[in-house]
């Protein structure tokens, strides 16, 4: 098995002080492998990352034929509970008739600083609208209700998540080994880093094909781009990144380290797994990977900002910086 190598390094002054591994493949959508790091066979949960392959029933079936592309977005977002995402995702489940407590997600506190300080001084409570997972959920509510399932839509038996699967399976072209459930109670699908590449650049080339499934992805993957803001929030790195690329990728985190990029022009798809799952780790190495490839301009202030992170102490002094690994950034 090729062995993991280094996607970021923290520097304490001169000093390397920490150093993440990871693994990262960059493929075409016929299985190619451009370019690779540490093991492209790696087998890997890839978590939110691929939320757009989760919400491909959606369209698949009709069940979401008629939805804006600001619910495709929150259908594939991780989003920081901000308000413009909780009342949003309010408002579809109402169009489906019902309200927050369809959710199978739990609740989450908002990501935004402002907004959780002021829900906590206001007593305000935190509902599972809030939850990251929410917009995705709201998707499934919608196909469940569509084809006439049961509720309980995160049961890996439930017709819902076998439809995820067998799109997942198919987009990444092998068999999934198994899942793990994720935070938000939903099924996770396992495949290797390669398979999860493949599925990102069958994103990329959606649209030229034809099939309800080349359809499905077009639109999921031009509403991410679309609404970066949606699919994160305001500050993140998934956001500021696709904001940064000007239409040329969608970008995906998920937890535990794990980046996916969708790359429409150049028909190419992304996947990232830093070893020891550090976020920090992860928005670097996506950061440097996009640069390499010319979808991200190094002298734009954002991607600057990842390629170079200073670290500040708690007296706002500069004690060190983070940078993505030498070997990701083009010589």
């Amino acid at each position: 098995m090729t062995e993991a190598v280094p996607l970021a390094e923290i520097y304490r002054g001169k000093f390397l002080e920490s150093l993440h591994l990871g693994h990262a493949v960059v493929s075409r959508a016929d299985g190619e492998i451009v370019e690779a790091w540490g093991d492209p066979d790696l087998v890997v949960l890839p978590r939110s990352s691929i939320k757009m392959m989760q919400a491909l029933p959606l369209l698949e079936t009709g069940a979401g034929s008629d939805l804006s592309t600001e619910r495709l977005a929150l259908a594939c977002a991780s989003h920081s509970g901000e308000r413009r995402h909780v009342e949003k995702v309010g408002r579809w489940l109402a169009d489906l008739g019902l309200d927050e407590h369809a959710l199978c997600c739990g609740p989450q506190v908002s990501r935004n600083p402002e907004l959780r300080d002021q829900m906590i001084r206001s007593g305000e409570p935190v509902t599972r609208l809030f939850n990251n997972c929410s917009g995705k959920h709201a998707g499934f509510l919608t196909v469940a209700r569509h084809i006439g399932a049961g509720l309980d839509y995160v049961d890996p038996e439930n017709p819902v998540q076998k439809q995820v699967r067998e799109a997942f399976e198919d987009m990444c072209g092998e068999d999934s080994p198994g899942f793990g459930i994720d935070g938000c109670s939903a099924p996770n699908f396992a495949a290797s880093l390669k398979g999860i590449a493949i599925a990102m650049a069958r994103f990329a080339v959606a649209g030229h094909g034809s099939g309800a499934r080349d359809t499905a992805a077009a639109r999921l993957r031009d509403a991410m781009i679309e609404h970066p803001e949606l699919v994160a929030g305001r500050g993140r790195a998934c956001a500021q990144l696709m904001q940064a690329a000007k239409g040329r990728a969608a970008i995906k985190t998920g937890a535990e380290g794990f980046y996916t990029a969708i790359l429409p022009e150049l028909g190419l798809g992304v996947a990232l797994k830093v070893a020891d799952g550090a976020t920090r780790a992860s928005e670097l190495a996506i950061a440097a990977i996009l640069v390499r490839l010319g979808v991200l301009d190094p002298k734009d202030p954002i991607v600057a900002s990842f390629l170079h992170r200073p670290i500040l102490n708690w007296d706002g002094l500069k004690t060190g910086f983070e940078r993505p690994a030498e070997g990701l950034l083009p010589a």
